[in-house]
């Protein structure tokens, strides 16, 4: 099985392509916890395949390190947009991508080089973020929305802000996200029963109009150096809480780079940020066989 590694701001998949060879469905989780692992396996923060679609140009699979299925993944879709055109799969600089959080439009960026054109900017339309809280899904009136909203989990009393950009979030400002506990409380409200389904959660602290700190602790896989949902989540959030100025862009400030997020005012999410290759090569026919 050949493999690709690749990293949007140092949250890094291990990608399969599927578009002309297939996998047993029935081990994709196992064979996401195998690969990820970082001491048998080649270490990643998951597993991604890029499979053909029936509504869309492509279909982008999303698996994270425990081996459960997302339904999106920011970093994950500028990481398979520059793959599908650089090896030549994408046949225009814009196209779309299916997810089970919806379909998605990107535009690469290519730089013009002596050889062919570079591609280390992707520019994707996230959508327009769901507020209610049947789309995380969150406990409470389904119609409803979680907007500064006091949730208490376990001993602590949090504010919370919720909402999908087709990955559910939960969004707490902070004075300083490095301080923050993330390493405790992230866990905690992400396993909370105030959601059925898991949470990512995302802590910010707005640094001027024009930029936001961001960490998160995505479910699944824990601590990563970025989110590119969460990143749309959490301009989102500081917005609807007045913390930022509407339908302006804004830099998101995350461990493993910047990327850039606006929320326009047609609704739409517009994120545009780095992806980058790591290394490809063959997994070994056993690990995939012996699961």
């Amino acid at each position: 099985m050949l493999f690709t590694k690749m990293h949007g701001l140092g949250n890094n998949y291990v990608f399969f392509n599927l578009l002309e060879t297939t996998l047993d469905e029935e081990r994709l989780g196992d064979l996401a916890r195998r690969v990820s692992d970082m001491h048998y396996g080649i270490g990643s923060d998951g597993m991604i395949l890029i499979c053909p679609s029936e509504v869309a140009d492509f279909r982008m699979r999303i698996f994270n390190r425990d081996g459960s299925e997302g339904k999106n993944c920011g970093n994950g879709l500028r990481c398979t947009a520059k793959y599908l055109f650089d090896y030549g799969y994408a046949d225009s600089r814009q196209f779309t991508i299916e997810t089970l959080g919806g379909v998605v439009s990107v535009e690469v960026l290519p730089e013009k080089s002596q050889i062919k054109p570079v591609v280390r900017m992707v520019k994707v339309d996230m959508g327009v973020p769901n507020l209610l809280k049947e789309a995380l899904p969150m406990k409470g009136d389904p119609f409803s929305k979680t907007i500064n909203e006091p949730c208490q989990i376990g001993d602590q009393l949090f504010h919370l802000t919720c909402l999908s950009m087709g990955n559910p979030h939960a969004i707490l400002f902070v004075d300083d996200v490095n301080e923050f506990p993330l390493e405790k409380w992230g866990p905690e409200i992400e396993h909370s029963d105030l959601f059925p389904e898991r949470v990512n959660v995302g802590v910010v602290r707005v640094v001027n109009d024009a930029e936001i700190d961001y960490r998160v602790w995505e479910r699944g896989s824990g601590l990563t150096m970025a989110c590119g949902t969460g990143a749309c989540a959490a301009v989102v959030a500081a917005t609807l809480n007045h913390l930022l100025p509407q339908d302006r862009p804004v830099i998101v400030h995350l461990p493993g780079g910047d990327l850039t997020v606006h929320w326009d005012s047609k609704g739409h999410v517009w994120k545009t940020g780095p992806a980058a290759y790591i290394c490809s090569g063959e997994l070994e026919w056993e690990m995939c066989h012996s699961l």
